[in-house]
């Protein structure tokens, strides 16, 4: 096992200015698309800085983000169809791009000691992050090269960017030498997978489950770990496996940053 997983790039910094930066898809370069941009990242980054999931949805942060402009520092846009020909006569106004937007380190904080939070800017533990993934008679695990599993990999690895967490995923080969399945992960002790996490650069073991539920359509999911010699379990149904990445991401960073134990069901 001691090969099971493999280094997944996808590192954020602990600490700096990439904590303070966040990015969303916007449809044109239009200021009203812009400013709904601009609000969507300041939540992202509220919860990036401070690691504290809980803040998604937090009705309290409407009157900051119906000012968010106020406290950008600095925006990048970067065409999704960058090398494709424009399709309709309307032009770039209907292209999907990234909109990177950079805020203000003093004023994000302030926002923060406003909830009781502040920046988490401490040594941030790199996840070693075991998925199974459960629709009908289909059950694998993501991993870095399965091919039944690229989706769900880019939107892990684009869930622990939003979330300022970096994480490592294991090996489609290293996993069949092994003989690690789903069924082992739901059972597997963490002291069993923590040699095997840490061999690859991985710190803490989070342990995910999402299974496909068509009456709901969305996923189900269960996430795990331990930390600070506590188990930690916390879970929600109904979303998309995207959804589902970063409130798993998300949750392991509320804990690790000190910020409460996720619990139940996250925030909607």
């Amino acid at each position: 096992m001691a090969a099971a997983l493999t280094l997944c790039a996808g590192t954020m910094a602990a600490a700096g200015a990439d904590l303070y930066r966040g990015k969303v898809t916007v449809t044109g370069q239009g200021e009203a698309n812009r400013i709904t941009g601009f609000a969507a990242c300041l939540e992202d980054v509220l919860i990036k800085v401070s690691g504290a999931q809980k803040l998604a949805g937090d009705r309290r942060l409407a009157a900051y983000k119906s000012k968010a402009k106020d406290l950008v520092t600095a925006f990048s846009y970067r065409d999704q169809f960058s090398g494709k020909p424009i399709r309709d006569e309307q032009g770039t106004r209907d292209r999907p791009y990234d909109l990177t937007v950079a805020f203000e380190d003093s004023k994000i904080d302030d926002i923060l000691r406003a909830f009781g939070l502040k920046p988490w800017l401490s040594h941030r533990p790199r996840l070693a992050v075991f998925v199974e993934m459960e629709q009908g008679p289909r059950n694998y695990l993501v991993t870095t090269d399965g091919p039944q599993s690229d989706l769900q990999r880019e939107s892990l690895l684009a869930a622990a960017d939003k979330r300022g967490m970096s994480i490592v995923l294991p090996g489609t080969a290293a996993l069949a030498k092994s003989n690690i399945t789903g069924a082992d992960l739901r059972t597997a002790p963490f002291p069993a997978l923590a040699p095997v996490a840490a061999e690859a650069g991985g710190e803490v073991v989070l342990v995910g489950r999402l299974v496909w539920n068509d009456r709901e359509l969305g996923w189900a999911t269960q996430w795990r770990m331990d930390w600070g010699d506590r188990k930690h379990s916390w879970q929600d149904r109904g979303v998309t496996f995207d959804e589902a990445f970063r409130r798993g991401i998300g949750g392991a960073a509320q804990v690790l940053s000190g910020n409460g134990d996720p619990g139940g069901r996250l925030r909607r």
